[in-house]
């Protein structure tokens, strides 16, 4: 009989406990630390034991100086989608793993089925441990592309998985999702903790030795964090978290982490019936074509990652009917317009200690991009006025605590950008002059220092 022994683990941050604790040690969570039952005398891993290789194999390496380390160009594989390609750095890199996270039916499952099935070229095998073999076959017809070389294999085991990659030898896999798989090593459910890392952990040595990319999705909590241990997003060498509102067409794939390239990539998508779509040029549909000028709209010149996008920031100013002035944000962060509006009561001297105060980034996105500021001003200050902006007018720029605006950076994308969709004048901060050419660019360009002076100089 084999000996075993339990250990509590936190489903937050996967900490490790002899014993049971109320308050975890680690991420100071309540009630998170789960006992579970592990085999300590089984010490090879599922993929070593049908690859035929020792587990004490490591033990013939030996240090080497660093100036001796040969390097290469890690091999990539182009996909047909160019908005992933951009997330993942220029491509999938041969023997990553990459873990993908959203909320459910945002369209993770149905974005990575469309990938594989459009990697002609290569044999996918896709395993699915929450669908059946019908359910993805009717998705794939949604999609409408053909691929003689696309493999469907639904099973949770992980024993039977590398069974039957054996057998198979694919290019590339897709694991649909981590929370489904289990590994006979641990005597645990299926989406446990320690689940979650031995399954994860035996991928992750499949693809180094055998070079081949794995794509894994996860499930996300009702906080937002990716399900699991924390120490999943360690093991992998890609985050990619699949947001966006479920309300609106448009999905965001944003890289959270990546060792081959960008963390600040973004990609856009839009929902349609047969799949998901690429947005080329997200600057033209994330501004609203409306027929009449209105006060409270101001577009901004933001940047994510290399990609410059027009977006546009709405502000309504009410006068409060109750007795604490409401501040509703939607797609900003709620702190950084309550520093705003001090700036503008301190700096400016506008009463907005007894208004309600919303603002609304258009299109569903969440932008953390600083440039944001001087646009999130302005439309709070058109709608303060109940005055119009100019149609044809664009802004980027930060604010500081003393009211003047910051110079940001890659300025002459964001000009080119506002040039490139027809607008006529730019305003930016003072301080990012030598940062351009204006011969080079035929939109008007103004240049301020201070908050109160775009304000004279608008209304």
């Amino acid at each position: 009989m084999s000996k075993t022994k339990t250990a509590f683990f936190c489903s937050n941050c996967g900490y490790i406990s002899t014993k049971w604790l109320g308050k975890c040690p680690s991420c100071n969570q309540w009630n998170t630390l789960v006992e579970e039952v592990i085999e300590t005398d089984k010490t090879a891993t599922q993929w070593n034991d049908y690859n035929n290789t020792s587990t004490n194999n490591s033990t013939t390496k030996k240090a080497v100086l660093l100036n001796e380390v040969v390097t290469h160009n890690e091999q990539r594989i182009i996909t047909p989608d160019d908005e992933l390609n951009r997330v993942l750095g220029g491509g999938i890199v041969l023997g990553s793993i990459v873990l993908v996270a959203g909320e459910p039916g945002i369209g993770k499952s149905t974005l990575f089925l469309q990938m594989g099935l459009q990697l002609q070229h290569l044999k996918v095998l896709y395993i699915s441990g929450e669908e059946s073999e019908q359910q993805i076959k009717l998705r794939a017809a949604r999609v409408n592309i053909n691929n003689e070389n696309f493999y469907l294999f639904t099973e949770t085991k992980t024993q039977n998985i590398f069974s039957e990659i054996k057998k198979i030898q694919p290019h590339l896999i897709i694991v649909d999702s981590i929370q489904t798989l289990e590994s006979n090593l641990i005597e645990s459910a299926a989406g446990s903790v320690s689940q979650i890392r031995q399954c994860a952990s035996e991928l992750q040595q499949f693809a180094k030795q055998t070079n081949t990319p794995v794509f894994i999705i996860g499930h996300i909590t009702k906080d937002g964090a990716i399900a699991g241990p924390k120490i999943l997003e360690h093991m992998v060498d890609t985050v990619l978290q699949f947001e966006g509102d479920r309300h609106y067409v448009y999905r965001i794939i944003r890289t959270l982490k990546n060792r081959f390239g960008s963390t600040s990539e973004i990609g856009i998508y839009e929902m349609e019936a047969g799949g998901m779509k690429e947005v080329k040029n997200p600057s033209e549909i994330l501004i609203t074509q409306k027929e009449e000028n209105l006060s409270g709209t101001s577009i901004a010149a933001t940047l994510e990652g290399m990609r410059p996008l027009l977006i546009e920031a709405q502000a309504l100013v009410t006068q409060s009917v109750y007795g604490t002035p409401q501040r509703t944000v939607t797609g900003f962060d709620v702190r950084r317009l309550q520093l705003l509006l001090a700036v503008l009561e301190k700096r400016g001297g506008f009463n907005f200690g007894m208004k309600d105060v919303f603002v609304n980034i258009a299109g569903g996105l969440k932008i953390e991009d600083p440039s944001l500021d001087l646009a999130v001003i302005c439309a709070l200050l058109s709608s303060y006025e109940d005055i119009p902006l100019p149609q044809k007018i664009c802004f980027a720029g930060e604010i500081g605590l003393n009211g003047e605006i910051r110079a940001v950076n890659r300025i002459e994308q964001r000009i080119a950008e506002a040039e490139k969709l027809g607008f006529e004048k730019i305003i930016i901060s003072k301080y990012n002059k030598k940062n351009y050419n204006t011969s080079n660019f035929k939109i008007k360009i103004e240049s301020f220092a201070q908050v109160h002076e775009v304000y004279q100089h608008l209304f």
